[in-house]
């Protein structure tokens, strides 16, 4: 690993490996849906579709929501769960509103008055928060 400054913060940095970073999968019991639900809020494109997954291609990363028989949505709060996190900038409530009209739901409890955890219409929390990193640390 090796440190290097950048803008005034120490940058840890891992040499390449060969493994490589694709994408998110989401497990849930409708992948169109769940893909109509991200691709609608976040913007992007359809890049498969098939019966048991969908690759949707956000700004930023790729989504695949992927079909789980027997699936059952997480708990919140609860289990330890990955979860989404999305910037909004500073404005919260259009984008919480628009989420929730897309089929979004708040979740209960919130924890932190600064942003808003929702959960998808899978059942997997996200979050629609005002911090992101600046731009310059997620430059490769």
């Amino acid at each position: 690993m090796t440190r290097r400054p950048v803008y005034g913060r120490v940058v840890t940095e891992g040499e390449p490996t060969g493994v490589r970073f694709v994408g998110v999968s989401l497990d849930c019991a409708d992948p169109g849906e769940l893909a109509d639900f991200y691709l609608r809020l976040l913007g992007g494109r359809v890049l498969w579709r098939r019966e048991g997954s969908v690759g949707v291609r956000v700004p930023g990363v790729l989504l695949i929501p992927q079909r789980v028989e027997g699936y059952r949505p997480p708990v919140w709060p609860g289990a330890s769960v990955v979860h989404l996190d999305l910037t909004a900038g500073e404005a919260l409530d259009e984008p919480v509103a628009r989420a929730l009209a897309l089929g979004a739901r708040l979740a209960d409890p919130q924890p932190d008055p600064r942003w808003r955890v929702l959960l998808d219409p899978a059942g997997h929390p996200f979050c629609i928060t005002p911090f992101a990193p600046p731009p310059e640390l997620l430059a490769d």
